[in-house]
């Protein structure tokens, strides 16, 4: 059943095979939702390449460029350029997936570090927001953000998030927008909901994550999809205290915004 407002899922991983082998499908079901539009979020070159071509391909679909922190210990010069030439395309709104990650071994950290701040610095160029990974450091993400937030705020989305509230803080005070995913569903994110309830309302936004984190009372449900969004919005309305229609009011306008989108790109 589609929403009875429209809501913008800002992260959704569609060149992923889970989604991909059934691409048609996944957007009928994202526009039978009432979805107002999704960003596909590149990891790689060949994913970022693979984003905005996807993005050519469905109107209301748009994409970000960049190389994951986990991905970065394979890339050189050569794909640096490329998503330096990418960030151009008119269908490319956003820079990432980026960030830092400590849990997962698979690249060095002094590594994602400079992929960190090469991808912050292309966001400065471009003027295009940054979408930040962030999983098990808290303090490096922010010290890494708070050398660019000298001089400016940071345009940026922290993706996911999962954080601590003085984390989310910080992060708003430097300028960045706070997304929040199917795990503030789960029945033990309580701590997450209370912080989803803080985040002031032009700086909130929804995701699927999708493929992955489907959210109650799907969760486990594989694989995720950009329609299920709603229940994500849905619980945040209620941590937040407000209707569900005046939250997807203005989540998808904060997106839209922040992506420099216009308001009917789901009307062509």
């Amino acid at each position: 059943m589609a929403a009875n407002a429209p809501l913008y899922d800002t992260h959704a991983h569609l060149d992923d095979p889970q989604l991909a082998a059934n691409l048609d499908l996944i957007v009928s079901n994202a526009r039978a939702a009432g979805l107002a539009g999704i960003t596909a979020i590149g990891t790689t070159v060949e994913s970022s390449l693979t984003c905005v071509e996807i993005a050519g391909r469905y109107d209301f679909v748009t994409a970000a460029v960049g190389i994951h922190p986990n991905q970065c210990s394979d890339a050189g010069e050569k794909d640096w350029a490329r998503i330096v030439r990418l960030a151009s395309d008119p269908s490319a709104v956003a820079i990432g997936e980026t960030g830092l990650d400590r849990y997962w071994d698979y690249c060095p950290f002094d590594i994602q570090l400079e992929w960190f701040d090469r991808h912050i610095e292309l966001s400065n160029e471009t003027g295009k927001p940054l979408v930040v990974h962030m999983r098990e450091c808290e303090a490096d993400i922010l010290s890494s953000l708070e050398k660019f937030a000298q001089n400016r705020p940071v345009n940026g989305i922290m993706h996911s998030f999962a954080g601590s509230q003085a984390t989310a803080d910080r992060c708003l005070e430097m300028g960045m927008h706070i997304s929040f995913a199917g795990m503030v569903t789960f029945k033990k994110s309580g701590d997450l909901r209370a912080i989803a309830a803080t985040i002031p309302d032009d700086r909130i936004l929804v995701e699927t994550d999708s493929p992955y984190l489907s959210p109650e009372p799907l969760r486990g449900k594989r694989p995720n999809e950009p329609a299920r969004v709603e229940h994500t919005a849905r619980c945040i309305a209620d941590a937040r205290g407000v209707s569900f229609e005046e939250l997807a009011e203005l989540t998808t306008a904060n997106a839209l915004r922040l992506f420099g989108l216009k308001a009917d790109l789901c009307q062509a």
